[in-house]
């Protein structure tokens, strides 16, 4: 480098960068206006001292300036770390953290020592904004100083905290399953249930919360590791969460229990995608479309229970048991509405299978309370009973005693009697109704002295 001698006052502009004298550099320092102090701290060739200086100039975009010049001393980062410019604040994040994969708390370098205490302080900022920043830089930088990422996925703030817990490679099971323990938001849980290959017991943490949103968002990540049991327990919980339904059908590895319980479970537009899956054994399949095939014929519009010896035809006249008047004082108006529409429906041939299937469908228990118990001569109050119990066996002795589709069972079961897939009692080879007559009638009777005995 040519030296150049000392000027007095050319101005700033026409000094050739690496020419700039000390003397010159502290004189321009010191100018009054801001433009001259801003293109000085852009330079590189002003001494760190002067640097240092201007990194508590007044002027906003001076400062800005020093953050982004490269041969800032990095000191000067710790005066502008609580510099009361969010804007400064903000620009120096986005340097320090370029500095940040392999930063350590116990760095002997004091340049990278600094470093570490600039980004320390950064990320325990007022503002949020300055934290994001910081998050979505080391989000996915696999030595990102771990201190830092701890910090970042318990931030308050959801914007900063998400993009850390879902991508970071930094925080293992064990960070994860701490952070669960300390029950954060919906935002939060569905981060963490979108991060890849998630662990078999992180998945168990979730699936233990009552967030149907984060639990949904898991079942759809086909890399989580979910464990056959833990999704058993979740279809368990499935026919309060439709939600739940899509992603559950399509699971990889799909176990073959789990398949058939879907099947009894599932909307409509679901059974194909199920029934035509390619990743299951035919003996699964055939399990499958014999579910499918049950549930449809009872939800075609023209259908008719299918005849069976064993249970006798179906009445071709409409004649309802007597209605005891004192009990029915006891019923709800809605229920009383119900069983006179049901006699209408009896009266004009309309109360069959198909038309209770679509009463379960739309959430009309009333209506398929009185429906049942007409088609089957029995006292609305003992169905009630029964369907209140949530006891399988006893709703398939009412289907059965009112010779309706066996498919209408499993339909009341699950959706109106809230009964777990695993439980509901299905069509079971020559037992068209899952459990024997004789069974079935005992289930009447010992239900009856209940309703007699305790009521609705």
């Amino acid at each position: 480098m040519t030296p150049v001698p000392e000027s007095t006052g050319r101005p700033l502009e026409s000094v050739p960068e690496g020419h700039l004298s000390y003397q010159e550099a502290k004189r321009y320092a010191r100018d009054a206006d801001p433009a001259v102090r801003r293109a000085l701290a852009e330079r590189t060739d002003v001494p760190p001292e002067i640097l240092y200086f201007l990194a508590d100039d007044p002027e906003d975009s001076v400062r800005r300036a020093i953050v982004h010049n490269q041969a800032t001393p990095a000191l000067a980062h710790l005066v502008l770390v609580d510099d009361s410019s969010d804007d400064v604040r903000a620009d120096l994040a986005e340097r320090i953290v370029r500095l940040a994969p392999g930063l350590t708390a116990d760095e002997r370098d004091r340049a990278r020592q600094t470093a570490y205490r600039v980004l320390e302080r950064l990320v325990r900022d007022q503002l949020p904004r300055i934290r994001q920043v910081i998050a979505e830089a080391l989000k996915d930088v696999a030595d990102a100083p771990p201190e830092i990422i701890q910090r970042l996925a318990r931030d308050v703030e959801e914007a900063v905290a998400t993009p850390v817990l879902e991508f970071s490679p930094v925080l293992r099971d064990e960070d994860l399953l701490d952070i669960l323990g300390e029950k954060p938001s919906t935002a939060a849980l569905s981060a963490i249930s979108r991060r890849r290959r998630v662990g078999p017991n992180v998945v168990d943490a979730i699936a233990a919360t009552e967030d149907s949103i984060a639990i949904a968002i898991l079942l759809a990540n086909d890399s989580a590791q979910i464990r056959e049991e833990t999704l058993d327990l979740l279809i368990d919980r499935a026919a309060d969460h439709p939600d739940w339904h899509e992603p559950m059908v399509r699971r990889p590895n799909l176990h073959p229990t789990a398949a058939k319980r879907l099947a009894v479970l599932v909307a409509d537009r679901l059974l194909q995608v199920l029934s035509e899956r390619r990743d299951l054994a035919e003996t699964t399949i055939a399990e499958v479309k014999r579910v499918v095939h049950l549930r449809l014929s009872a939800e075609e519009p023209n259908s008719t229970p299918r005849p069976r010896s064993s249970l006798g035809e179906v009445p071709s006249t409409f004649a309802p048991a007597p209605l005891d008047q004192h009990e029915a004082h006891r019923w709800s108006t809605s229920l009383r509405a119900a069983y006179e529409r049901a006699c209408e429906m009896g009266r004009t041939g309309n109360l069959t299978s198909s038309s209770l299937s679509e009463a379960v469908k739309a959430n009309n228990t009333d209506l398929v309370i009185a429906g049942l118990a007409i088609r089957a001569h029995l006292s609305p109050s003992l169905v009630q009973v029964i369907l209140r119990a949530g006891s399988g066996r006893g709703i398939a002795a009412v289907v059965w005693k009112g010779r309706l589709d066996p498919s209408l069972s499993i339909q009341v079961q699950s959706r109106l009697g809230r009964i777990p897939p695993r439980e509901v009692i299905m069509p079971n080879g020559d037992l068209a109704y899952g459990i024997t007559e004789s069974e079935m009638d005992w289930q009447l009777e010992m239900f009856s002295k209940v309703a007699r005995e305790h009521g609705p």
